[in-house]
């Protein structure tokens, strides 16, 4: 017994693998979803830009219409299908309150134009109240602000990524959870003390710092006590149930509250609550490990245990202990010299690496796209978001039938070329708004099966000694991508199919991307860098999971071993406090006991 390596996975079914203190765990997740979509996308919603046209005071004050004030001021110009329209920022620069004088109520296309100088906005597209577009007038040539605005906010989470994943490695994954609360609430009250664009565009930067992290760590801790059996499931359901929620909930929230300012700063009330994280939350018992804080990870497990209603073997206590400090001493000793960079010196690594890389960077743009391209949809905007949004749901059960039987290379492809062909295919409904609608939402469905699949997808590819470092690699540079997004959504303004065709072509791409890298289902995940190397090489082009059938033996990813963004950074090929929830999407870990060794104990 003395010899016998003990894991954390070895001790988890007598603390009970999912019982009554998992079930308060699991709706912990809930205000970490309506964090989650609070400071993604209460953004839309603040800079929603409602249907405008030129003021023209002498007009308004001699009792004219909203739309015989535009046709009588606003100056026609020709649109980008050749048609005429009234212009929005030009209107006819004449004496209007003589012309009303002389009896005149027809604009004359002679006349001289001159750019707008105030505005007046319809209020019912967008909530009935002012967002910081109608209030600052940043429309016509300023129409671009709070598309720079959105750009800002993944500047930031580039950084609050490396940051917070700093945090989380040297002072614990609960404190650095609540700091990234704390963030985020002091940003969205600074947002709704917003003036100008200069504050709005810094506050954003720091909402942007928290995303993902805000969410993420709460997710790893509820998945790090549940066991095996029940992780895909937990996972997904969190997914489809909290965040699905809050999403669709958002929407009705904004219309409601019906004042940008105080949308924005009733989005930190769940945050500054999620705060009493400190006090009834347990810390990662892995990472707790990997500093050598064992009496304190027994304490935790202990304790579950009894709220279960369970009891773990003093033997099984005395192996876990022995095998953290032995990993402890282990680690201090070994070498640590692998890094990034050597996931580029051999070519078919190589090739998977970049080919991972630009995979998620159109993902992270289709994605991200889709859900602010509602906006530009031919339907109500609010209720564009909320039927978007609600796809996330059938999106994971889907994924949950169908990801361990059809493996991640081949689902991601049909998935995401099927997301390219429905988007691109509303070229051929220019006339119908419903046909494309439906289509753009489809689209969306689609891609959030891709984005579920491709949230893991690198970590299985890349090989554990680099694994935390490469996947945080892959996922800054989708971050980088996502700042063209809101451009493309922009060019919406110019034709409102651009966006569309533009995702549509990055869907496709990326689609064929995906058949560039090797299925990962039922295969042993690369530990060492020549297995990276090496990895995949028997396979097929034509290779599918379903129809040929794996002799070889699956070694699962422990759970220490997974490493999947920057929130979890561990500079060291003992990965076992580094790890990203969403990794758990996949049944990665089999419902079997069998010991995982990592390379430094063999």
């Amino acid at each position: 017994m003395e010899s016998e390596y003990v894991d954390f996975d070895d001790v988890l079914p007598y603390v009970g693998e999912f019982g009554t203190y998992h079930w308060l765990l699991f709706f912990g997740l809930a205000p970490a979803s309506f964090n989650l979509a609070l400071i993604y996308f209460v953004q839309f919603f603040i800079t929603l830009t409602p249907d405008y046209w030129c003021a023209v005071e002498a007009l308004k004050d001699a009792g004219l219409s909203a739309e015989e004030r535009r046709n009588f001021s606003a100056v026609i110009e020709l649109n980008s299908q050749g048609e005429e329209e009234r212009s929005r920022c030009k209107i006819y620069d004449v004496d209007y309150v003589a012309l009303m004088k002389a009896g005149v109520r027809t604009a004359n296309t002679s006349w001289p134009s001159r750019d707008c100088q105030a505005w007046e906005y319809n209020l019912t597209t967008a909530g009935n109240y002012h967002s910081i577009v109608s209030e600052l007038n940043w429309v016509c040539d300023k129409d671009w602000y709070a598309t720079l605005a959105q750009s800002m906010f993944f500047i930031g989470a580039v950084f609050g990524g490396l940051l917070f994943g700093w945090a989380a490695d040297r002072y614990g994954r609960v404190p650095a959870m609540v700091a990234t609360n704390i963030l985020a609430a002091l940003a969205s009250l600074l947002t709704a003390l917003s003036t100008s664009l200069a504050d709005f565009l810094v506050y954003r930067f720091l909402a942007g710092m928290t995303f993902d992290n805000i969410f993420v760590m709460m997710y790893v801790l509820v998945l790090e006590y549940v066991g095996p059996l029940r992780r895909t499931l937990v996972a997904n359901l969190a997914i489809a149930l909290f965040y699905m929620g809050a999403t669709v909930a958002l929407p009705w929230l904004a219309v409601w509250v019906a004042n940008w300012r105080l949308l924005t700063a009733l989005a930190s009330v769940p945050m500054i609550v999620s705060c009493i994280a400190h006090w009834v939350l347990p810390e990662s018992a892995r990472w707790l490990l990997s500093q050598g804080r064992v009496e304190e990870t027994i304490k935790i497990l202990k304790s579950i245990a009894n709220l279960n209603g369970r009891i773990i073997p003093p033997n099984m206590v005395q192996g876990l202990r022995r095998t953290a400090l032995q990993e402890l001493e282990d680690t201090k000793t070994k070498d640590l010299s692998a890094s990034i960079l050597d996931l580029f010196k051999t070519p078919r690594l190589r090739r998977i690496t970049i080919a991972a890389s630009v995979l998620w960077m159109l993902l992270s743009i289709v994605y991200d796209g889709h859900a602010r391209n509602v906006a530009n949809l031919p339907m109500d905007v609010f209720n564009a978001f909320t039927i978007a949004s609600a796809t996330e749901l059938p999106a994971d059960l889907l994924l949950i039938a169908t990801l361990d039987r059809w493996g991640r290379r081949w689902l991601a492809f049909g998935t995401l070329v099927f997301s390219g062909f429905f988007s691109i295919l509303t070229l051929a409904f220019p006339d119908d708004p419903l046909a494309v609608a439906v289509l753009a939402i489809i689209g969306r469905f689609c891609v959030n099966i891709t984005y579920n699949i491709g949230l893991q997808y690198a970590a299985e590819l890349l090989p554990t000694v680099v694994r935390a470092q490469g996947v945080a690699g892959v996922h800054i540079a989708g971050y980088v991508a996502a700042l063209l997004s809101p451009v493309i959504v922009y060019m919406g303004s110019i034709n409102k199919f651009i966006p569309l065709v533009v995702l549509g072509v990055a869907a496709v791409t990326g689609g064929c991307i995906a058949l560039l890298l090797p299925e990962t289902l039922h295969r042993d995940l690369p530990q060492t860098l020549a297995d990276g190397e090496q990895f995949g090489k028997d396979q097929k082009f034509c290779y599918f999971p379903c129809i040929a059938e794996d002799t070889q033996p699956t070694h699962p990813l422990s759970l220490g071993e997974i490493g999947q963004q920057p929130s979890f950074i561990r500079h060291r090929s003992s990965l076992r406090a580094s790890l990203r929830g969403e990794t758990y999407r996949s049944s990665l870990i089999k419902h079997r006991r069998e010991v995982i060794y990592l390379p430094m104990l063999d």
